[in-house]
């Protein structure tokens, strides 16, 4: 059965985390999809449905996702997920609204693959958004710059991107004609999961890789949004081997508790904030600070650093939701800034970034 399940990224080391839960008599599967508490599984010969044995206060990013190595056992009810064996790597987004735990897209995943399609302007600060949640999974991120056939000036497009995205490695191609298709594969890990806007041509790029059509695609509307055709999670095995996670096309993405991730998506802010004069500049009208330098000099541009700043704040907000001790700190400050400000109108408090 391990043979068969090598082909959905089962190895040594899964196999040897695995010995214990075996000892149970329980069995190894993948998560390919999940659907309002029912599980796909796959077991490398067939796909079976599951329910997750969950207890009521386990945290929803705790629960088995897509990507997940799960353990089955054949109980009275049926087939039945009793663990989740741990994970490697985890895609996390800030959930709606103001709920503290994020929301999990994929698990186990080495390969991060963000799709933005050439034939609209690239919207550079939410590519920099997708890079965050990328880096912090643990996965390496890769851009493909969809749709190149339909492109005005894909020199200039791939450059801009390559700017907002260092450490990343960048590809145009076109799913439709081909081009670029090779590098792809190549490029790809044992397990990728595809994220990207609506309209990005990701339903395309899956049938492509695939070789077979097993997504439906739309046109992208008139006004250059995209239509949603994925509508959830969903692994794909790829005939050359390795496997594809598929998921919802998204106009927005929250950055979820990714301090690191953030460090990385903007390593060159980072590495130019180590050369500014003071150690705790903020980098507006500091003397010496190196990040004004650069942007001063054509280096770094304006509207790169205030997207940095814009991430930097959501990431400490989503600290305070989960840290009641960051959460009193910052009502005290808010408090005193309440009491300074008294007299000069009404301070709005506000916990969002």
């Amino acid at each position: 059965m391990t043979d068969l399940l090598s082909a959905l990224g089962w190895d040594a080391d899964w196999e040897s985390t695995f010995a214990s839960y075996a000892d149970r008599g329980l069995v190894p599967a993948r998560v390919g999809r999940v659907d309002r508490g029912r599980f796909e599984v796959l077991t490398g010969d067939e796909t079976l449905l599951a329910l997750g044995q969950i207890g009521a206060g386990t945290l929803i990013e705790q629960q088995p996702a897509t990507g997940d190595w799960v353990a089955l056992d054949t109980q009275p009810e049926g087939l039945v997920i009793t663990d989740v064996l741990p994970r490697r790597t985890l895609i996390m987004r800030s959930s709606a609204g103001r709920r503290s735990e994020g929301q999990v897209m994929a698990a186990n995943v080495d390969t991060v693959l963000i799709a933005v399609p050439l034939e609209r302007e690239t919207k550079l600060g939410q590519l920099e958004r997708f890079l965050t949640v990328a880096w912090e999974s643990g996965g390496q991120p890769l851009v493909v710059l969809t749709k190149a056939d339909v492109a005005d000036d894909i020199e200039t497009a791939q450059l801009r991107v390559e700017e907002a995205a260092p450490g990343a490695t960048v590809l145009a191609l076109s799913a439709e004609t081909g081009e670029g298709m090779e590098a792809l594969r190549a490029a790809l890990g044992t397990t990728t999961a595809l994220l990207g806007q609506s309209g990005a041509g990701k339903s395309t790029l899956v049938n492509t890789l695939a070789g077979e059509e097993v997504m439906a695609t739309q046109e992208t509307r008139q006004d250059g949004k995209g239509r949603h055709t994925t509508t959830t999670r969903e692994l794909i095995a790829l005939p050359g081997g390795g496997v594809l996670i598929d998921t919802p096309g998204l106009r927005g993405i929250g950055v979820h508790d990714a301090s690191d991730g953030v460090a990385q998506s903007f390593s060159d802010i980072e590495e130019l904030a180590e050369a500014c004069r003071f150690a705790d500049c903020v980098h507006e009208t500091e003397p010496g600070c190196a990040v004004r330098g650069a942007i001063t000099d054509g280096h770094l541009t304006e509207r790169r650093l205030l997207s940095y700043r814009k991430q930097l704040r959501e990431v400490e907000w989503a600290g305070r939701r989960n840290d009641p001790a960051a959460r009193a700190a910052h009502a005290k400050r808010w408090a005193r800034m309440t009491q300074a400000n008294k007299g000069l109108g009404q301070t709005k408090r506000s916990d969002r970034p």
